[in-house]
Formats: structure tokens, sequence, C-alpha cells
């Protein structure tokens, strides 16, 4: 329970950043931990790819959004739910204009379609429809998903926000059903542009399923414990489609030989010897995106500069309808001397690894839960907890963030205390909480997760 206690001396580390970029275009930062380690050792460090997105004003024109909205109707729908969902899915039908595309699927035992994916010409009408929505029937999950990415690609186009926003409630009992599968549906519809966003609404539903399914369509995943909060959910994800600023984002770093690539925190990414390649689905106006590397450098002599990453983007602008590429790179200094590197720290490096290894640490509280060791789960996020509160203490000018991560894990080893039963109704509002956390911190959403209910 020690690898991570103090992440100052677990990452020693660089900074270095990259050239200026156009008012619309996204910034590219490229930038390690410290810009300067120990001399004469062999080491890990950590290097940051930072991407953040321009700002899309209120009055230029944004782009248009092809949405399918995917609503389960199975009997465990019945009541408040479905009518909540009802209502949640038209004021989101009302954010969009008429030249967005939007589709309306329903599922239970079978999928249909209610609105095909038409323009918004007749929002009125589509409120209609919405409103005939009724409950009843089994979970055919995947084949609801499939049936909204179809409705998606008839009006494909990558100038447009390709997006499947699904809400469930209850486990996939019709057709594929396994998290692998619909992660790998998720997987190859990133590839065509079109990313999933999960609603996992009460306890009756798969997280790791929802989960995967988003992560790996780069998409969003939110648990929802109560229904009265559809709406605002809905609402956030409809202003996210809405303010999506570059999409298919491929970046490629190169690591110079000598220097070995260890592991990507966060983001899926694929090594290939000395080349990590990875796809970020979109970046929302004025987001932080971003891909961490872990590297581990040679024993090198003091007053020596090494090259440690050289990176490529290209991206979709969602603004100008181009294609723009950009590039960058990073290097680092070794030296004798401990407050040179001390005083090389890139607190904004720092931060965002430290809410990623807080990320990991409460993948390891969700193991201790399914092996039914209660106890180490909860001591796993409370420690998680000081670890975040320890580091907002040492970067203050990203204590706000760190701190509200600090909460959530707080709030879950509280919650989890004196659970005897990992099938219990706290233990799987628990779970569910910790991949909604999970993926919130690996994917860079912007909207934070609420704290377990009382």
């Amino acid at each position: 329970m020690k690898v991570f206690s103090n992440i100052l001396m677990t990452f020693a580390t660089v900074c270095l950043c990259a050239s200026p970029t156009l008012a619309e275009q996204v910034q590219l930062d490229v930038s390690p931990v410290r810009s300067v380690l120990k001399a004469g050792t062999k080491q890990t460090t950590w290097i940051r790819v930072g991407l953040q997105g321009f700002r899309l004003t209120s009055d230029a024109p944004r782009p248009t959004a092809n949405v399918a909205i995917v609503l389960d109707k199975s009997g465990s729908m019945q009541g408040e739910k479905i009518a909540r969902a009802r209502d949640a899915a038209m004021d989101a039908v009302r954010m969009l204009g008429p030249n967005d595309i939007v589709s309306v699927i329903t599922y239970d035992s079978t999928v249909s379609i209610l609105v095909p994916a038409t323009k918004l010409t007749d929002r009125e009408s589509v409120i209609a429809k919405i409103k005939t929505i009724s409950a009843g029937g089994n979970t055919a999950l995947f084949g609801g998903v499939s049936k909204g990415a179809a409705e998606v690609r008839k009006f494909l186009n990558k100038e447009r926000v390709n997006r499947v926003i699904l809400l469930s409630d209850g486990l996939a009992n019709v057709g594929p059903s396994a998290p692998g599968e619909l992660g790998a549906l998720g997987a190859s519809l990133l590839k065509e542009n079109i990313s999933v966003t999960t609603l996992g609404l009460g306890l009756g539903y798969n997280e790791d399923l929802m989960a995967q399914l988003a992560a790996q369509s780069g998409g969003n995943h939110h648990f929802i414990e109560q229904a009265s909060e559809l709406a605002n959910i809905f609402r956030r994800e409809f202003d996210d489609v809405l303010s999506v600023v570059a999409q298919e984002v491929d970046v490629v770093i190169d690591i110079p030989e000598g220097i070995r690539p260890v592991r990507v925190l966060g983001n899926d990414a694929d090594i290939n010897g000395q080349q990590v390649i990875t796809r970020l689905a979109s970046i929302y106006s004025e987001q932080d995106k971003h891909v961490v590397i872990e590297v581990e450098t040679p024993s090198t002599d003091p007053n020596t500069e090494l090259k440690l990453a050289t990176v490529t983007v290209s991206y979709t602008n969602m603004k100008t309808k181009e294609t723009d590429r950009l590039s960058g790179n990073t290097k680092i200094e070794f030296s004798d001397s401990d407050e040179a590197v001390a005083a090389s720290l890139n607190a904004k490096v720092l931060a965002d690894v430290v809410a990623l290894v807080s990320s990991e640490r409460n993948k390891l509280a969700t193991k201790y839960l399914d092996e039914g060791n209660l106890e180490m789960c909860r001591l796993t996020l409370a420690e998680n907890a000081s670890f975040l509160r320890n580091n907002a203490a040492i970067l203050p000018g990203h204590a706000v963030r760190l701190n509200e991560l600090a909460e959530i894990n707080a709030d879950q080893a509280v919650k989890i205390d004196g659970v005897k039963d990992n099938f219990a109704p706290q233990a799987r509002s628990l779970r569910k909480a910790n991949r909604a956390y999970q993926t919130l911190v690996d994917q860079q959403q912007r909207s934070a997760p609420k704290t377990i209910s009382d």
C-alpha cells in the first residue's frame, strides 16, 4: 500500500513545451514532470502530452450534431424512471437546432426506431413521439446501441458531432452481454468517428459493460443513482455535444532509442517498440485533454541533455472543417544538484499524473471489493483520499481539483465502512461510483460524478 504514498518521491520528471498555435487551433504542450533529473541513476519519469481545446464563442457557428438517443424501456424502467427519462430526452431535444440530426431508439426485448434519423425541422413532432414511450420487457442493450449507431451512420460526416447516448437501468439479457463484447463494439465505433455516452441508472445495470462501452468509443459514462438526476445529466451531456471543437484526434509519440516506454495511464494506447499511438474521440471548447506516458531513462552523466519524445497530432478542426497538424517535443537535462531537480517541477503535469494515479488506486479498491475484502477496499479508498490531499497541499494552483477528487474517495471510504457483504446495496452503489470515477479521470470528462448519496 506504499507504492503511491509520495508521488514526488515516486516520479522524478521533466518539462518542455510546444510551438504556439493559432487562436482557433488546439494547443499542444509536451512536458515531463521535471525538466531536470538526478544524474547517475536509471529511473522512470512521466511525459504529459497536453491538448487544450480553443474557445468556441457563443456567437460563433457550432458544428452540427448527429445524435441518437437510445432509451431502455424494459420492465424495470416502469414508473418514475421512464417518466424522468422521457422528460430528460425531451429537454435534450429542445437544446438542438433545426440543422441538427436526431434519432430516437427504444429497446426492451426488441429494438424499435421511434424517430428515424432526421433533421430537427419539426421539433414538436419528435417530442410528441417521445411522450408515447412506455416500459415493459427485457433488455436488448447491444441491439439498442447497434441500431442507434446505424441511425447515426445515415448522416455520418466528419464535420458533425456523431454520438449515441445510451440510457439503461438493467442487465443486458437479450443478445451479446459481456463487457468485452460491448467494449469491442465501442472500439469499432470509435474508428468510425462515433462515440457512445452511457448513462447507468440505479443499481441494476452492469457498470463494467457500460464503462467499457463508453471508454472504448471515447464517450462519457455517468452513474445516476436517482431518476431525479436524469435531466441534469442529459443537459450536461448535450452541452458537451454542442461544444466539440476537435474530433478524430490521432496522437503519435516517438520515444528515442535508449529510453524505454513503460506504460500509458488513462487512455488505451498501442506501444509498438519506441512508438506510442492513441486516438482521442473529441476535445471540447476550452477542455484540457492529455495522454501521460511513463518512460525509463538510462543512467546518465551530469550536464547531459537527452530528447525524451517527439509528438505529432492530427485532428479535424470542427470550426474550420480542415485537418490540423501539430508537432512538439521535449527534452531533459541531468544534474548532480538536488536543488536543480526540485526546482524543475512542472506543477500542472504533476497534478495530472496524481489524478491518473488516483484512478489506478481506485481500480485497486474495486478489485478488493470484488474479492469481498471490504476492509482493504475501505483502506485503499481512504489512503487514496490522503494521497490526493497531500499532493493538493504542495500544488496550491491545482488544489481545488485534487481536493474534489479526494472528497469523492473519502466519501466512498466512509460509505463502505461497516458494510459486511459486497452484494449489499451500499457495496453495489460504491462499485458503480468507482467505475464512474475512473472514467471521469481517465477520459478527463468535464462533468464530475456526485458522491454516493445517503
